[in-house]
């Protein structure tokens, strides 16, 4: 195991009903600005519970942003920033799923970045646009945010980055910074039950390559991150199982819910190599062709295990024994290792995403913009050993087109 840091200051409270919380979790004096999505967050009253909730006690002013993508654009969110200094917000409340967070914590981050002028509080687009190809790495101050967590998936709710699409610029860049852990975030799973069966299989999905990113890379002989890696993607295949056969059951959703969350709070990847190669990829392929991002990732994925099984062939033949339970000594490795990666798909397939280009209605001409765009976006050493050239992205793409089912 490699040395390491672990710090996560996120309170997390988890249950029916505890949005009711929000009156002791916020300031009693806050100007707070609530941001939330397309609408479902009106729709299903989730909304309204959160303003009653801040309304229970204190002299909170609330203020309300609507409209952040399901991949949060730059220009939407300078726009919630411009918000924030007109009306001198002292904290961001985010209601929604990974996209909402994701942007709030870039609002958090880039609302003080006002144009020079002093007479003028408008956010500098420059300025911010500098500080997301940085990864926001270098800023010092941030408002701080809370999260009501309606769609599992990203675990931004429990960590310190996201991920912001500028569809001008065709970028889709990720940023982190320790400003941004969330103060608090609250995961009530019934709030989930009014999901579309898309977005849950897409939020599964999430989770199990967020894992894969951090698990299946080079053995270190770290078994607490192992073992608890392995866990978390049996309870992915259990439970996305078990929600598309059962979506009203509640006991599937909170576990679903939780793993989602543990899946990318850091503690998995403390200690070990993470690859990050499937997102990079997956993040050309959402910005070119607004593909849904969990789409993208069992898009690519098979194609990268299958393209690096060299490197990754130890945590293959693990993942093949410990997740799946394939453990035919008469199989050689090769066998076992792609009998694995057929069982990934077919796991994908079953939740209704795809994993082929193929199957997203593109063809092999999709490859070379795409092979430009992670050479613009200088994503030309990836993976855990920073050797994934584009060479290697073009070969994994030239695998994904299509599938071998």
């Amino acid at each position: 195991m490699n040395n390491f840091q672990y710090y996560n200051p996120v309170r997390i409270v988890f249950g029916e009903g505890q949005i009711k919380q929000l009156s002791e979790l916020v300031p009693t004096e806050a100007r707070v600005l609530i941001t939330y999505g397309g609408g479902s967050a009106q729709r299903t009253g989730t909304l309204d519970e959160v303003k009653n909730a801040l309304s229970a006690n204190g002299n909170r002013e609330v203020f309300e942003f609507g409209g952040i993508e399901a991949n949060p654009e730059f220009t939407t969110l300078l726009k919630a920033a411009d918000m924030v200094n007109e009306h001198n917000i002292d904290f961001l409340l985010a209601v929604g799923g990974g996209s909402v967070i994701d942007g709030s914590k870039f609002v958090a981050l880039v609302s003080s970045f006002t144009e020079d002028d002093s007479k003028n509080n408008t956010v500098s687009r420059e300025k911010a646009w500098d500080a997301l190809l940085s990864g926001c790495a270098n800023i010092d101050t941030a408002i701080d945010l809370g999260a009501v967590l309606t769609i599992p998936a990203t675990g931004s709710e429990m960590n310190n980055g996201g991920v912001v699409n500028h569809s001008e610029r065709q970028a889709k860049l990720p940023f982190r910074s320790p400003l941004v852990f969330p103060k608090f975030s609250i995961l009530d799973p019934t709030k989930t039950l009014t999901l579309p069966e898309r977005q849950v299989m897409n939020g599964v999905a999430d989770a199990f390559v967020h894992v894969m990113e951090q698990y299946l890379t080079y053995p270190v002989n770290a078994k607490v991150q192992d073992a608890f890696s392995e866990s978390l993607l049996k309870i992915l295949i259990e439970e996305g199982a078990a929600v598309k056969a059962d979506p009203e059951n509640l006991e599937t959703r909170k576990n679903i819910m939780w793993t989602a969350t543990m899946a990318l709070n850091g503690l998995i990847g403390t200690g070990v190599p993470q690859d990050w190669t499937t997102h990079m990829i997956g993040h050309e392929l959402t910005s070119l062709h607004a593909i849904d991002h969990a789409r993208t990732l069992t898009i690519v994925l098979p194609s990268v295990l299958r393209e690096l099984k060299d490197s990754k062939k130890d945590k293959l033949l693990q993942y093949a024994r410990n997740v799946w339970n394939i453990a035919d000594t008469d199989l050689d490795d090769d066998t076992i290792i792609e009998t694995a990666i057929v069982h990934t798909e077919n796991f994908f397939r079953e939740l209704g995403l795809p994993v082929s280009l193929e199957d997203a209605e593109l063809t092999e001409s999709a490859i070379d913009p795409i092979i430009k765009q992670l050479e613009a976006h200088k994503m030309v050493k990836l993976g855990e050993h920073g050797k994934n050239d584009l060479a290697v992205s073009r070969r994994i793409l030239e695998r994904a087109v299509t599938s071998k089912a």
